[in-house]
């Protein structure tokens, strides 16, 4: 099976780890490929959060704020009749649920109107940061060229504040002091990119950016992850695989498929979860504290429970029950190959757009 890419159809990735390219193994999110809404994260400000102090936060302007964006997922980005949205919907076209005010009409519903792709998506603050910052305040409905212009910058903005939310991590982890100046320095340099008008934002070299930081993110890893000396599994194909209560702290599951995996009662602290594949795992009793490089969008893609263990700052997935009664099993459907790989997937936000390559 061809080589499924970070950002493109995740659903169609199969065991083709050991064919990826270690130099392309970064998450990427391409310019136009709708996947989640903003509209189901903690809600964000636009002020800048103090880095590498946790009390305060500082990611809380790295998450999706609707209330200060155009609805910019709703448009900008497109998708297809799946499991995970029941229209296709063009690029730079409104979703038919988007209303005036920019909000969805069927929020509260997403799921059973059969939207569940919408309830994963994190834009990573980005789109209050394009429709705030990058351009002022005007929205796209003004004309087409802002339009055209917007839309256009959206993904490379968040792909940009997707690298921020990592970077920032290495900043609130003691362990990875060694390599907190180059972090700061990362950081700075991305967050300029980020204010750069339209034109230039359009004109960025994302993966460039990628292929710079990789080296950092990956150092910050092996810091966290080194005292357990765990086996690696990064990019493996564990679809479906019979992982309960398995111990994989410090392991290495960068861009691992764990579609469908069961993950109950796994101990996955100071994992490293870059780009794996958490659509359908069941991580009910889990403990994810200290895993290293989790997102809100791997989260909400899986499936857990009032016994999962999270980092500070994430938010349990509203579509998980509060505990799995005793004895009760993940749904055996669940890690099918078949139904792993059935249904197009947009953005690859289930997996954070960023997958650290090898060296």
């Amino acid at each position: 099976m061809t080589e499924e890419r970070p950002g493109s159809r995740p659903s169609e990735a199969g065991s083709a780890a050991g064919r990826r390219d270690p130099q392309d193994d970064l998450p990427q999110d391409p310019r136009g490929d709708l996947s989640r809404d903003p509209r189901h994260g903690p809600q964000g400000d636009l002020s800048q959060g103090a880095r590498g102090d946790l009390s305060r936060d500082p990611r809380r302007d790295l998450r999706g704020d609707c209330a200060s964006c155009f609805g910019l997922c709703c448009v900008a980005l497109p998708f297809s009749a799946s499991a995970d949205f029941a229209v296709d919907k063009a690029a730079g076209s409104p979703c038919h649920n988007l209303r005036a005010d920019f909000r969805c009409g069927i929020h509260d519903r997403l799921r059973p109107e059969g939207f569940p792709g919408c309830t994963v998506y994190d834009c990573f603050g980005a789109g209050q940061k394009v429709s705030q910052v990058t351009f002022g305040g005007r929205d796209w409905r003004q004309d087409r060229e802002t339009a055209r212009s917007m839309f256009a910058v959206f993904p490379v903005v968040r792909q940009l504040h997707e690298l921020l939310w990592y970077l920032t991590e290495v900043l609130a982890r003691p362990e990875a002091r060694p390599v907190h100046a180059e972090a700061r320095r990362a950081l700075d340099e991305t967050e300029a990119l980020t204010r750069r008008d339209p034109a230039a934002l359009a004109e960025l070299d994302v993966a460039a950016r990628r292929q710079a930081v990789n080296p950092l993110l990956l150092r910050a890893s092996e810091l966290v992850r080194a005292p357990h000396r765990a086996r690696s599994r990064r990019g493996a194909d564990l679809i479906g695989a019979r992982l309960r209560k398995a111990d994989l702290r410090g392991a290495d599951l960068r861009g691992a498929y764990l579609i469908g995996a069961d993950l109950t009662g796994a101990d996955l602290r100071d994992a490293d979860l870059i780009g794996a594949d958490l659509r359908g795992a069941d991580l009910s009793g889990a403990d994810l504290t200290g895993s290293v490089f989790l997102t809100q969008p791997q989260l909400d893609s899986a499936k857990g429970d009032g016994a999962t263990r999270l980092p500070p700052s994430f938010t349990r997935p509203g579509h998980w029950p509060a505990a799995r009664a005793a004895g009760e099993r993940p749904q055996a459907k669940a890690g099918s190959r078949k139904a792993a790989r059935g249904g197009r997937q947009k953005k690859g936000a289930s997996r954070g757009t960023w997958r650290t390559p090898g060296r």
